[in-house]
């Protein structure tokens, strides 16, 4: 059951008063909150500096008090740390740079939520969904969520475990010790999402995890928010049709417009548990609760 949950800046600085915001929401829900030494640091763009945002990371994973992690903002710093980081024992909480977390997590067969963070907790209101299903997920509760259909989805079921999270983020890590190819699970499901990538840039990327295979051993493909992130003409397609193209020769179920990334109804999901898609009529995620 979590109790306790520190906030930690492992990657880009943030405004001090977003994570005095988000430790009040928390308590009003009866968390006990604390936070690292360096969270409200400012080293360049980052949130100090790496050895400073290392020392937050590690001593949170090391607390024993600490149930969970919540990381303050993402941006860009873990890619300079992560191969220093100590074993991920606890929920990460966060999403675009903390996927080099997630993944991390997921080598580590620990799961982690990808979700909203500092900002979006302390600004969105109560009765917000994001808020609401956040609220529930760290309570241990299931959830379903629907959304519409898009036409560019392929129809199917799939029942594994959601990896994934920034494509930009996972994309770096191919090659390295924390690529998708380095997680046990034989089919999963690949969420993906990005903000202020060209649309050659994205192509590039998926047509990264074409070539090495990750995208043949998948049992399903969400496709979430690409925000600003322009369809180019010279393409002859829209982002969307570009990643479809790209899996057009394997059957498994593609869910494109969900509700995950770079946007304020970015939904909550845990990552490396059990979950289920299905997608016809309309768009249906079903994720199992998790007692810590």
């Amino acid at each position: 059951m979590i109790k306790h949950i520190r906030i930690v800046s492992p990657s880009g600085a943030i405004d001090p008063s977003y994570i005095d915001g988000a430790a009040t929401r928390l308590r009003t829900w009866g968390y006990i909150v604390s936070e690292g030494a360096h969270a409200r640091a400012k080293w360049g763009r980052f949130a100090g500096t790496d050895e400073e945002r290392l020392a937050d990371l590690n001593e949170a994973l090391r607390d024993a008090s600490v149930d969970a992690i919540l990381c303050a903002r993402g941006g860009y710093g873990l890619q300079r740390i992560l191969d220093r980081v100590a074993p991920i024992t606890k929920p990460i909480i966060g999403f675009s740079d903390i996927t080099a977390l997630h993944q991390l997590a997921g080598i580590e067969h620990m799961p982690s939520l990808h979700g909203i963070m500092c900002k979006h907790i302390a600004t969105l209101p109560e009765e917000s969904e994001p808020i609401q299903a956040l609220r529930k997920m760290l309570a241990g509760e299931a959830i379903e969520y629907r959304w519409a259909h898009h036409p560019l989805n392929r129809p199917g079921v799939a029942e594994a475990p959601i990896v994934g999270g920034n494509l930009s983020v996972l994309y770096g890590l191919q090659g390295t010790p924390y690529g998708l190819n380095k997680l046990s699970y034989q089919f999963p499901i690949l969420l993906i999402e990005d903000i202020s990538e060209r649309h050659y840039h994205i192509d590039r990327m998926i047509r990264n995890l074409s070539m090495s295979g990750v995208l043949a051993h998948l049992s399903g493909l969400i496709v979430g928010q690409f925000s600003d992130c322009e369809d180019d003409e010279l393409m002859g397609c829209s982002v969307y049709e570009t990643i479809k193209e790209v899996v057009a020769d394997y059957d498994y179920p593609l869910l494109f417009n969900a509700p995950f990334g770079h946007v304020e109804h970015n939904l909550p999901l845990w990552l490396h548990r059990h979950a289920s898609i299905d997608c016809g009529t309309d768009s249906v995620l079903r994720l199992d609760g998790l007692k810590i």
